[in-house]
């Protein structure tokens, strides 16, 4: 059997119709999505993020819209922040955070999360960078009697960009921390995200302390942003995986374009 693991900052569900086809055609057996959303009951169906002269459309209730696209999934939210978004001139509080849907053919027998950055602002999406988290699962797959740990990352942003700094170092190291409170030593791991770094990042070499090999950068990808985003600087995502994964297929999914982030597909036994 193949497990397939998929990972995609969601962009806040700014491409909805298309997100939510490409995830339930693709059908993972193991979601890791960032920048996810999510609204009281009763709110309406787009809200708008704003940030001095930035407006970003936000897709409300994409949590729970997922959900419905992947029925044969359990399903967590971790929020980073309660903050703002906007209905017009009506403010709305809502939630954003990691979300992590799971196969129900595959068994949750361990899993941790906590902060790489910060801490959890229930007032407001505090200053920059802001606040950061990670979830590590281990999981048993009944239909291959095996065992594997997957994690995922959304690193922080920093307006200055993408380069190390002490804070990022901070960061890599929480989540190598997080990994281990959950792995056992010489069994599968798949550890991604958008860790919004450099390939030539520090935040690899701490990862790969752990024997982990990132599979954007050492099979040539150059890549993983769509057409949605005009900066230069185009490596954000990345997904690293231990000498015990067989990958019998990574790709960095060009079309169709579901945010400004490429997804990061792999199938592994």
């Amino acid at each position: 059997m193949v497990i397939r693991v998929l990972s995609l900052n969601a962009w806040g569900g700014r491409l909805h119709p298309e997100l939510i086809a490409y995830l339930s055609g693709a059908d993972p057996d193991v979601l890791c999505l960032q920048e996810v959303v999510r609204a009281p009951e009763g709110s309406p169906g787009w809200l708008v993020y704003r940030d001095r002269d930035v407006e970003l459309p936000q897709r409300a209730h994409l949590y729970d819209e997922v959900r419905t696209a992947l029925p044969g999934h359990d399903a967590v939210f971790h929020p980073t922040a309660q903050g703002t978004l906007f209905d017009g001139d009506l403010r709305v509080s809502a939630e954003f955070g990691l979300a992590t849907f799971v196969r129900r053919s595959m068994a949750v027998i361990g899993q941790a999360t906590g902060f790489v950055h910060g801490s959890f602002s229930p007032n407001g999406w505090g200053s920059h960078p802001r606040s950061r988290n990670a979830h590590c699962l281990r999981l048993f797959s009944y239909a291959d009697a095996f065992t594997v740990t997957i994690a995922q990352m959304h690193g922080l942003r920093d307006p200055a960009g993408k380069v190390d700094t002490p804070a990022r170092d901070a960061q890599a190291a929480a989540f190598a921390s997080l990994i281990e409170q959950v792995w056992y030593p010489g069994e599968r791991v798949v550890a991604c995200g958008d860790f919004n770094i450099l390939p030539d990042s520090r935040t690899l070499e701490t990862l790969g302390r752990l024997g982990l090999t990132d599979l954007v950068t050492t099979r040539g990808h150059s890549d993983t942003r769509t057409s949605y985003y005009p900066k230069s600087g185009r490596f954000a995502d990345y997904l690293l995986v231990s000498p015990e994964v067989d990958v019998r297929r990574f790709e960095v999914v060009e079309q169709p374009e579901v945010s400004d982030h490429r997804a990061l597909l792999l199938d592994m036994a």
